[in-house]
């Protein structure tokens, strides 16, 4: 009995250094394997170490399931919208720790929290809004291209930037792919005037001031140079944002989004839509 709990405890180490298709593999081996590699703390060890986040604690879905959403190439414009999208790429995950995002298009120092003013008058007056009741716990950030009939601009005929933020355990939720689930539209914002760059950020708000976060504001250090059209982006443990460079326009219509799991519950989903005007 000690010489085969010895080997399940050294196999359970050895699987912490494999990737997700190797576990696969080696559960498919034999059945003893297989009982050894669906432990659920294998797959959670694999989980936070290949998404490069901290422990969330409890998760209300299996961990190999998690897995499987954050790394088989799903985005949410392949549940939704299909015939509109037109390409993306993964950013990365972060994490709230805090229930409050700062979801903003302006990446200049210093971001500033104007607790006085409604949703509405801090998108008008500075392109950017605080959001309340966020799921904490792990987040996958995508950036997404997609045609612009998606926004209701009729005069436009281009294509739209989002950045694509959603919870882990939200492809797995009964709420969002029986469709009960939707985007709702928090408010807008234009800015009327030739911009460099197409810029959006999501930010947990308690970790504004940590060095990670100060990391994604300098944009020197991450953003393409002049005449690079390249999206580029940049993820921290608590932030992440995005930035394309344009060329001559004639200024930015911006959306933000949230999607609720349930009438009056937290926000598990967040999108800021940017356009050409």
């Amino acid at each position: 009995m000690n010489s085969i709990r010895y080997e399940e405890d050294l196999w359970t180490e050895i699987a912490k250094f494999l990737d997700g298709k190797s576990l696969v593999m080696l559960s498919a081996t034999s059945k003893w394997f297989r009982r050894i590699i669906m432990e659920d703390s294998i797959w959670k060890y694999a989980c936070l170490r290949d998404l490069q986040v901290p422990d969330p604690g409890k998760a209300s879905f299996k961990w190999i399931n998690l897995y499987a959403t954050a790394f088989n190439g799903c985005h949410s414009y392949k549940f939704r919208q299909q015939e509109k999208h037109i390409d993306w790429m993964r950013i990365g995950a972060f994490s709230f720790d805090s229930q409050n995002a700062l979801l903003t298009n302006n990446l200049i120092l210093p971001l500033k929290i104007h607790k006085e003013k409604t949703t509405e008058k801090m998108l008008e007056s500075n392109g950017c809004c605080v959001v309340r009741n966020i799921k904490s716990g792990i987040w996958i950030a995508d950036l997404q291209l997609v045609r612009c009939p998606v926004c209701d601009l009729n005069t436009c005929d281009g294509t739209m930037q989002v950045l694509d933020a959603r919870h882990i355990e939200l492809f797995l939720s009964e709420g969002y792919q029986d469709g009960s689930w939707d985007y709702e539209l928090l408010g807008s914002h234009d800015v009327k005037k030739q911009v460099d760059g197409a810029s959006a950020g999501i930010f947990d708000t308690k970790h504004l001031k940590d060095c990670s976060t100060s990391a994604v504001l300098n944009l020197k250090s991450w953003v393409g140079k002049p005449k690079d059209w390249q999206p580029k982006a940049m993820i921290a443990p608590y932030a992440v944002a995005v930035n394309t460079n344009l060329q001559e326009n004639e200024g930015l219509h911006i959306k933000f989004h949230t999607m609720k799991s349930g009438k009056n519950g937290e926000i598990v989903s967040m999108r800021i839509c940017e356009q050409l005007l």
